[in-house]
């Protein structure tokens, strides 16, 4: 039969309660990532729960990880003794978590969509760690936070602000010659569309340049016609991701 005391004398308390922060932490990631994963987000129900198992992992591995081989040594103020930073390998989560968030936004091309997952990452991110420390009714009140914000914001935000305009990337390849940019800047203002960011690039093999705009479009304006207008200036060669 199954002797619990065997469990006991093989692991240690302390053992247990990192085991139930990472079951902690996989419940709360997965409670975000099945809102995620419902609709078809490049990050779903599974990333989200590496992510927060991985967060709480890290820091256990910073609070409890090198405690046989640098224990904490300082008794006076004036000691020097062996000083261990416990933050300090959780702390490259803050910033490593970009990388993955990034991806999430990349996936989609130039457009803008995945924002919202790649933040839901890096919240998830931050609970794993307050799950690592023990800090259950702190990370369980960010988790509701978050859902609350994902799903009830969510709808808010198409009602009171979302229909009114969206945003947009496209990409404008043109011959390199006078006054392309300008007339490119002058169709879009004229039909009202507000350029928030233009980067321009030059293809010097093909004596081409490229015009990556970032444009906020009004919900009454017909993209296709938008996209026509456009490639009927003088010198546009193509125009990518206007549907």
């Amino acid at each position: 039969m199954f002797d619990v005391s065997m469990v006991t004398q093989l692991v240690s308390p302390l053992e247990l309660t990192m085991v139930l922060r990472l079951i902690v932490a996989a419940v709360l990631g997965g409670i975000v990532g099945m809102e995620r994963g419902s609709g078809d987000r490049p990050a779903g129900f599974r990333t989200h729960i590496l992510v927060c198992v991985g967060s709480a992992l890290f820091m256990l591995v910073s609070i409890y990880g090198f405690d046989d081989i640098a224990p904490v040594t300082t008794v006076a103020e004036n000691d020097i003794g062996t000083r261990r930073d416990t933050a300090r390998i959780a702390a490259q989560v803050v910033s490593g978590i970009g990388f993955l968030g990034a991806g999430t936004i990349l996936h989609e091309g130039l457009t803008i969509k995945g924002l919202t997952t790649a933040a839901s990452l890096w919240i998830v991110s931050a609970i794993g760690l307050a799950v690592g420390s023990g800090m259950y009714v702190l990370s369980t009140a960010a988790t509701i936070l978050t859902m609350v914000t994902l799903v009830t914001f969510h709808n808010w935000e198409k009602r009171f602000g979302g229909n009114r305009n969206e945003r947009r990337f496209i990409r404008v390849i043109a011959h390199n010659i006078p006054g392309v940019i300008t007339e490119v800047t002058g169709y879009l203002a004229a039909c009202g569309i507000k350029v928030k960011t233009l980067n321009v690039k030059s293809d010097n093999k093909n004596d081409n340049i490229i015009l990556e705009l970032y444009l906020r479009i009004d919900k009454g304006i017909e993209l296709a016609e938008l996209a026509s207008g456009i490639q009927n200036i003088e010198g546009v060669i193509a125009l990518e991701n206007a549907k």
